[in-house]
């Protein structure tokens, strides 16, 4: 286990900066992802960690060395990729041992090791099976165990789960988060996936255009976004944002989950700081919930709400957030504005938010 220390490191090909100054620590032990839109750089930072990718300038540290020219076999580092790389001539146990083997690993101490480990992900029963053989999820945890069992002090994962089904994948995150508790050491994971990284990081670096936007837990990173792009990139659906009328400078967000909508028969509470009219345009039964999708003459805004009562589409009805509820943004640099109170609804502050 280690510590990851990335200290105002930058990447550049053909002199386009892809990675920006990143200074981030990766503490020992932890679930870091690293998360954000297609290019933004996350990708180009787990090689660089990993010693796939020279660094233009700026320092990585893992635990107390310097990694900068250490070569990518003698960085104690494990990788797994999308692409499962997995021998196919081979068997499952052939391919757990394969990295043993080349480092003069005695025979039986590297069944002991193989068979330790395939005991730890489910796999002691297919030790003799080839990877065509297998499930796509099965050749997923031969691809982690062949990196587990080198034993590193880090863990580097970019995107292992995109090439499987919905439901496979979702099976493998609860997997990948019990085996980050069971082994205790530091796995730095590589996704786009919002609610991937949500539901198995225990710190999550949001990155866009090769900058890191936030660092923080997925509790903190949901309620207390620091700019306009974490707010509207975490979050399924995405939080609402709208102009504040009068106040050009600023947008403000809220939550789907946060809006309540009544009919217009029904008198709005008094309470609320935002208030508008919308029209049900279509909605998404989910179980439990449901997303109504509202045209308002704010533009398009996502509701979600319990499905025990349902609201027809087309149908006219307000809607209301309360203060406490609201984000505020700046609207040049998308930073987060923290005032002690966002007061709309009297129509006087902010341009009165009220339809």
């Amino acid at each position: 286990m280690a510590q990851v220390s990335l200290h105002h490191v930058g990447k550049s090909f053909e002199g386009q900066k892809v990675v920006k100054g990143l200074d981030l620590v990766i503490p020992n032990g932890s679930f870091t992802v690293l998360v954000g839109p297609s290019g933004c750089g996350k990708s180009t930072t787990l090689r660089m960690i990993a010693g796939l990718e020279n660094v233009t300038e700026g320092e990585i540290w893992i635990g107390e060395k310097k990694v900068n020219d250490v070569p990518p076999g003698k960085r104690d580092l494990a990788m797994v990729f999308q692409n499962y790389a997995l021998y196919p001539t081979m068997s499952v146990f052939e391919n757990i041992a394969f990295g043993l083997q080349n480092r003069g690993v005695p025979k039986q101490e590297r069944k002991r090791l193989v068979a330790e480990i395939a005991e730890v992900v489910g796999l002691t029963p297919y030790l003799d099976r080839k990877p065509s053989q297998l499930s796509g999820g099965q050749r997923q945890r031969v691809a982690l165990a062949r990196a587990m069992v080198k034993k590193p002090q880090v863990f580097l994962m970019d995107e292992p789960l995109s090439n499987l089904d919905a439901k496979l994948r979702s099976q493998m995150r609860i997997e990948l988060t019990s085996l980050h508790k069971q082994l205790g050491s530091t796995f730095i994971y590589v996704t786009h996936d919002q609610v991937e990284a949500m539901t198995m990081g225990d710190q999550i670096v949001v990155m866009n255009e090769g900058v890191i936007q936030q660092v923080a837990s997925p509790i903190s990173l949901y309620h207390d976004p620091e700019n306009l792009f974490v707010a509207q990139f975490i979050g399924s659906p995405p939080m609402n944002i709208i102009h504040a009328q009068g106040t050009e400078a600023e947008h403000i967000g809220f939550r789907p989950e946060k809006v309540k909508l009544r009919s217009m028969a029904k008198e709005i509470t008094s309470t609320a700081a935002l208030k508008l009219e919308g029209r049900v345009i279509t909605r998404e039964i989910l179980g439990s919930e449901v997303l109504y999708y509202l045209d308002t003459n704010r533009g398009r805004i996502i509701a979600k709400s319990s499905a025990d009562e349902f609201i027809e589409e087309g149908i006219l009805v307000e809607l209301s957030v309360e203060e406490k509820d609201l984000y505020r943004f700046d609207k040049e640099s998308g930073a987060r504005v923290r005032h002690e109170s966002i007061r709309l609804a009297t129509g006087e502050q902010l341009g009165g938010i009220v339809s």
